[in-house]
């Protein structure tokens, strides 16, 4: 058998485990909230998902690598549009999700509250 690390199915997982901040873990060591993947009826691998509050760290980060910059340099417009995308992955339905962003945008959390508003405004809701 192919080893693990090595398996087309791992390969092919892999990119989206690390932008999820996820795990990936033997089969055998999987707990019971795990994701077990298989591959023609043989378990390969498994995933251990991010709590989600670390899923929002890492979120963030990869904003900040995606940028080129810490969040808070970004220009007021960008923030902006960083605000809406964060809501769009469900950012704010963590618990602390404003707190967490808007220290990591550098502004208050009723900046961060007002990009919203404005945002669903926009869309009418």
């Amino acid at each position: 058998m192919t080893e693990p690390a090595d398996h087309p199915l791992v390969t092919a997982v892999k990119p989206l485990v690390d932008a999820m901040g996820a795990e990936l873990v033997g089969p055998g060591d999987a707990r019971t909230d795990d994701v077990v993947l298989a591959w023609e009826g043989e378990d390969v691998i498994a995933v251990r998902l991010p709590q989600l509050s670390d899923s929002l760290d890492h979120i963030l980060a990869a904003m900040e690598r995606r940028h080129g910059m810490p969040l808070a340099e970004l220009d007021r417009r960008t923030k902006q549009s960083v605000v809406r995308t964060l809501e769009a992955r469900g950012a704010f339905s963590v618990r602390h999700g404003v707190e967490t962003v808007a220290g990591a945008l550098g502004v208050s959390r009723f900046t961060v509250y007002n990009y919203l508003n404005r945002e669903n405004a926009a869309k009418g809701e």
